[in-house]
């Protein structure tokens, strides 16, 4: 396969957690993976990992508190690559309790704003200074990572799974990127783009903490799904590996 043809990936937090094994899990099916990462030595060390496991990968820096990583990131993949066939917006963070309770009266504009910045507004700089790339591919996809605390249906619904966890920053800025997906699949909707959101399921990562069910290993399977969907895939959607999840 011609560097041309190859298949080109770039992951936002991939270094460590569910990142990374989707990283793992496209390298296998011979896509080339670029791992966007803030800290250049864990980014390295991502990089070592999965050349180990036989993935060719790269590393890029990438910082979402930054206002000018992504033309940064844009340039950078235009001088090498010159096209951009995946794009998963995986980085976020969570900067509350979200179990047993709702911290609606008390949260405090600082939380708000930083949660926002990173799971929302990052994403979207991102993916807009990326589009002229992805859109020379010939059948690209974007995968949002979100979560299924961004639906508003589940959460308005008594004793639903996620009735417990309302936390407000994290949860709403969710709910905003799944309305980002939904925008920005019905303006792409005549290309050759896809767009989805993906809640990966409650993973024993950082963020997900250790009473998570699901295991690391299994944490790729929603995000490489919609990464590596065929032309008869949809777009604009809302998924947990196969299931439709509820706005």
């Amino acid at each position: 396969m011609s560097a041309s043809q190859q298949r080109i990936a770039f992951i936002t937090g991939a270094n460590r957690g569910i990142g990374l094994e989707t990283a793992k899990k496209l390298g296998e099916q011979g896509i080339k993976v670029i791992i966007g990462a803030r800290d250049t030595a864990k980014g390295q060390q991502a990089v070592t990992e999965l050349k180990a496991a036989g993935v060719d990968a790269e590393y890029l820096h990438y910082d979402a508190a930054l206002a000018n990583s992504p033309q940064a990131v844009a340039e950078a993949m235009e001088s090498r690559f010159g096209k951009l066939d995946i794009l998963i917006n995986n980085a976020g963070i969570l900067k509350e309790e979200l179990i047993g309770q709702n911290n609606t009266l008390t949260v405090d504009q600082s939380t708000l704003k930083t949660t926002f910045e990173a799971n929302f507004f990052a994403v979207i700089a991102l993916t807009q200074a990326l589009l002229p790339l992805l859109q020379r591919s010939p059948a690209a996809r974007i995968v949002n990572l979100s979560s299924i605390l961004g639906s508003q249906t589940l959460h308005s619904t008594p004793n639903s799974p996620i009735d417990v966890a309302k936390g407000l920053a994290y949860n709403t800025s969710k709910t905003a990127l799944n309305m980002f997906t939904i925008h920005l699949a019905h303006a792409l909707k005549d290309s050759h783009i896809k767009v989805n959101s993906a809640h990966p399921g409650w993973v024993k990562t950082e963020l997900g903490g250790e009473n998570a069910p699901m295991e690391i290993s299994d944490s790729w399977k929603t995000s490489v799904r919609l990464a590596t969907l065929d032309d008869n895939g949809p777009t604009g959607g809302y998924f947990h590996e196969n299931d439709v999840l509820p706005w």
